[in-house]
């Protein structure tokens, strides 16, 4: 029999004994308290029948079949949470909101601003519920401006935050990233907001209010074309797979349908390994490529003859050749090959758990590994509601007859 006790000893968790209450959805919000859950904290969710977290209805669907806790979006990250659905409209919903914030450390919002204080849940207001509350408030423009207010998504915020102008061949239309792209940078941020704020609060038994700026968070990965732009009043232009200061550099087809390889060559050093590891060819040793400057000026027929090598052989074996011989390549890869790589398995990426509905299937496991206290992923993403009853009775100790009466009147869903 295993001694659970010891296990505990060996694997504590960073976090154990935060609690934390989610009104967030879509992205950035639930990353973030999907990674605490990861830590230890326990996190409770807070959703409604009449509004659920939007990504319950996105795709893609398991098996393609439609339902509230079939989304694969949804569940990627939402894990290790329970769920909770309450009507906060209703005055009694509302009070059980509050008695979440008293058990709470931490409460996280990214609706938009003024929402919270519309429904009687400002920071001010949680503070003279819990007067050591941490709040953490995500919105696209944060919470103070003239165009605070403004709404929108990640696939919007990234052009406000000026990604779309540069992710494009410089022949074509803006295309940006297709992505919620500026929801998977702010989770890093607020993550060291969360542990700052709880260092803080452990010194001096106050709490704080994070305000976090989604634009602010995703312009500052622009640093560069910005003070580009403030020194030297240059635009940056969008350059494909393209690099200033690199020739190669690019991702060039391979033998297999859709397959790709990506090649970066920086100096002049890596254009002599890079031409021994594909056999030195002939047009290799032409005066215009024997320099970075000069493979830059015909990078165009650059790319050509080495597309007509990659094109004889798989991506894989591509990657391989010119990996070992010191020059930075690697497959173009897609969802399939991130859950086979070797790399991924051996460090634990992943973690099998069993979704009510939606079956056995991996989990995403933290990106970092704390030596003393290792991450885990202790329960699936929830279906909506699943643990209203455990959060009101165990952990808001509401008895069951009233439990029954909040269900019959529509406050719990």
């Amino acid at each position: 029999m295993r001694d659970s006790r010891r296990e505990e000893a060996l694997q504590p968790d960073a976090l154990k004994g935060v609690k934390v209450v989610d009104f967030t959805w879509v992205i950035a919000g639930p990353t973030v308290t999907r990674l605490l859950a990861a830590h230890g904290a326990t996190v409770v969710k807070v959703e409604s029948s009449r509004r659920p977290d939007m990504f319950r209805a996105y795709v893609p669907m398991a098996e393609g079949v439609p339902g509230v806790n079939r989304c694969f979006t949804f569940d990627a990250y939402n894990s290790g949470k329970y769920s909770m659905t309450i009507n906060v409209k209703t005055p009694q919903g509302l009070e059980l909101a509050n008695k979440l914030v008293r058990w709470a450390d931490i409460v996280i919002e990214s609706f938009a601003p003024g929402a919270m204080s519309a429904m009687g849940m400002s920071y001010e207001e949680l503070k003279r519920t819990k007067s050591d509350i941490i709040m953490v408030s995500l919105s696209l423009l944060g919470q103070t401006g003239p165009d605070s207010s403004r709404a929108g998504f990640g696939t919007e915020l990234q052009s406000f935050a000026g990604y779309t102008n540069l992710i494009h061949w410089p022949d074509r239309e803006p295309s940006g990233t297709g992505l919620f792209y500026t929801d998977f940078i702010v989770p890093w941020y607020v993550i060291c907001a969360i542990i700052a704020a709880l260092e803080y609060r452990q010194h001096t038994g106050k709490g704080q209010w994070i305000d976090i700026s989604q634009i602010e968070a995703g312009a500052e990965l622009l640093a560069v074309p910005i003070l580009d732009y403030m020194a030297n009043s240059r635009i940056a232009a969008p350059s494909g797979n393209r690099c200033q200061c690199a020739a190669p550099h690019g991702a060039y087809r391979c033998q297999e349908n859709d397959r790709w390889c990506a090649i970066a060559v920086f100096t002049n050093q890596e254009w002599q390994l890079f031409t021994n590891a594909i056999g030195d060819p002939a047009w290799a040793k032409e005066a215009r490529f024997t320099t970075s400057l000069g493979r830059k000026q015909h990078e165009d027929e650059l790319d050509k003859l080495i597309e007509a090598w990659t094109t004889n052989y798989p991506a894989e074996v591509i990657m391989s050749k010119i990996q070992a011989a010191g020059v930075a390549a690697g497959i173009v890869a897609n969802g399939k090959d991130i859950h086979n790589d070797p790399q991924l398995k051996h460090r634990g990426h992943f973690k099998l758990l069993n979704h009510k509905e939606i079956g056995l299937h991996s989990y995403e496991l933290p990106s970092w590994r704390l030596s003393k206290t290792p991450a885990d992923i202790r329960m699936p993403s929830p279906c909506l509601g699943e643990h209203t009853h455990y959060v009101a009775t165990e952990i808001l100790g509401i008895s069951d007859t009233e439990f029954i009466e909040l269900m019959q009147a529509k406050v719990l869903e």
